[in-house]
C-alpha cells in the first residue's frame, strides 16, 4: 500500500526523523492560514499524488511569499499532472502540501528496501540526490553505497557512520546524518515498510539533515498490525478495477494489452502472460483467483476483466491441484450464465480431473474454446482476436 508524501512525513515525525514543517491543503483558500502557521516567507507548494517526477511535471513550485503560494496552489490543485510514473494519462491533483523553505547546502539520496537476493534489508545512500535512483544505478552505479542489515542484530551504529562518511559529511553534518539514518531505519522496521525513499535528503547550511521528500509503501500482509496506516489509504490514487477486485479478494493488476487473463497462482499467471506475448498478443491484466476457484470467484473475475474496454478475449488457465478441474469447469459454466460475455473465451484446465472437466465444457453447449496445452491456449486466443 502506498501513501502520500505528507502522510509519510507525519509517520517520520513520530520516529524523530527531521522533516520540514508543513500542512496539506485541499483548496487554495486554506493556504493563507497555513502560511501564517508556518511563519515562513518562502514556501514550497507540492502536488500530492502517488507518483514520482512531480517536479519535472510542474507539480512542485517555490513561492517567495504567501500570496504567490496561494496562486500556485490554485494552479496545481485540479491540474492533470503527467510524470514518467503516471503514464500519459496523468493524475488529477486533489491536494497540495505547503511546506516551509529550507536553506539547502547539499542534496543526497537515502533509501531502504528488502534485497530479495539476500533476504535482508539494504540501506542505500548516494551523492546524486534529486535524480531517479534507477538512472543512477544504470549510469553511475558506483555512486550508490549499500549496507546490508543482518536481521539478527539490526542496523548498527558503525553502518550509519559508514553511510555518512560515504556522502563526504563531517562535523555537525556527519553527526546529524548518523542520527537521521538510525531514526529512519527504526521507522522503516516499526511500520513494516516495503520501501522507504528520501529523495532528496538535504543538508542545510546550518548543518541540519532533513527529509525534504519522503516516499513510503507498506507490506500489505502486515497492515493488520497498523490500523493507523490503513486509514491513510487513498482510493482515488488507485485503479478503480484493482480496488473493486480487492473487495472480492482477487489479486488483480491492470495492464495495457487485449487478452484478459484468469489464472490461479502467481507463477502460472506470469507464465500465461509470457506465452500470450510470445504468441503475438499482450495481456490486459494479471488476475490470480487463488487456489479455490469457484462460481463466485470466477463470476467476479469475469466482471472485473470485462470492465476493461480494451479486453478483446479471455484466457482461463487453471491448474487443478487444491481444486479439482471438474469443479472449476462447473463453476465457469454457472458463472457464464449470470455474466454477459461478448468476447471469445479460451479455457485450459490441467491437473486433477482435467479429462472430466474437458467433457463437461464440451457438453455444456456454451461457446467456449477448450485447449489441452498452454501453447495451444495462447495460439487459440490470438487467433480468436484476429478473426473476431
Amino acid at each position: 500500500m502506498k501513501i502520500h508524501e505528507y502522510q509519510a512525513k507525519e509517520i517520520l515525525r513520530k520516529y524523530n526523523v527531521p522533516v520540514p514543517q508543513g500542512r496539506v491543503a485541499f483548496s487554495a483558500d486554506e493556504v493563507p492560514s497555513i502560511a501564517e502557521f508556518l511563519g515562513s516567507e518562502v514556501l514550497v507548494v507540492k502536488a500530492q499524488i502517488h507518483a514520482g517526477g512531480r517536479g519535472k511535471g510542474g507539480g512542485v513550485k517555490v513561492a517567495q511569499n504567501p500570496q504567490e503560494a496561494e496562486r500556485l496552489a490554485s494552479e496545481i490543485i485540479g491540474m492533470n499532472l503527467v510524470t514518467h510514473q503516471t503514464g500519459p494519462e496523468g493524475r488529477v491533483v486533489k491536494k497540495v502540501l505547503i511546506e516551509e523553505g529550507c536553506n539547502i547546502d547539499k542534496e543526497f539520496y537515502a533509501g531502504i528496501v528488502l534485497d530479495r537476493a539476500t533476504s535482508q534489508n539494504v540501506f542505500m545512500v548516494s551523492t546524486e540526490g534529486g535524480m531517479e535512483i534507477e538512472t543512477v544505478a544504470e549510469e553511475t552505479p558506483e555512486k550508490i553505497v549499500k549496507e546490508i542489515i543482518d536481521p539478527a542484530i539490526g542496523f548498527q551504529g558503525f553502518q550509519a557512520r559508514k553511510l555518512a562518511f560515504s556522502l563526504g559529511l563531517s562535523g555537525t553534518q556527519f553527526k546529524n546524518a548518523v542520527k537521521f539514518f538510525g531514526a529512519l531505519y527504526k521507522a522503516y522496521e516499526a511500520t513494516d515498510s516495503a520501501l522507504m525513499e528520501i529523495n532528496p535528503l538535504v543538508v542545510t547550511k546550518e548543518g541540519d539533515v532533513i527529509a525534504l521528500d519522503a516516499k513510503m509503501s507498506f507490506d500489505s500482509n502486515a497492515l493488520y498490525r497498523h490500523s493507523d496506516i490503513v486509514k491513510m489509504r487513498d482510493f482515488d490514487e488507485e485503479d478503480p478495477l484493482e480496488v473493486e477486485a480487492g473487495k472480492y479478494n482477487l489479486n488483480y493488476i491492470k495492464l495495457d494489452g487485449e487478452v484478459g487473463c484468469m489464472v490461479n497462482g502467481a507463477g502460472l499467471a506470469m507464465g500465461t502472460m509470457d506465452i500470450i506475448k510470445y504468441s503475438g498478443s499482450s495481456p490486459a491484466n494479471f488476475l490470480d483467483v487463488g487456489g479455490g476457484a469457484n462460481v463466485e470467484t470466477i463470476k467476479n473475475g469475469f466482471k472485473i476483466i470485462l470492465s476493461d474496454p480494451n479486453v478483446k478475449a479471455i484466457l482461463i488457465n487453471i491448474f487443478g491441484g487444491i481444486v479439482r478441474c471438474d469443479r472449476v469447469a462447473n463453476g465457469i459454466i454457472e458463472a457464464r450464465k449470470s455474466v454477459d460475455i461478448n468476447v471469445p473465451v479460451v479455457i485450459r484446465l490441467a491437473g486433477t480431473n482435467a479429462v472430466e472437466a474437458a467433457k463437461i465444457l464440451d457438453e455444456s453447449g456454451m461457446d467456449f474454446a477448450v485447449a489441452d496445452t498452454l501453447k495451444e491456449a495462447a495460439e487459440k486466443i490470438v487467433s480468436a482476436i484476429k478473426n473476431d
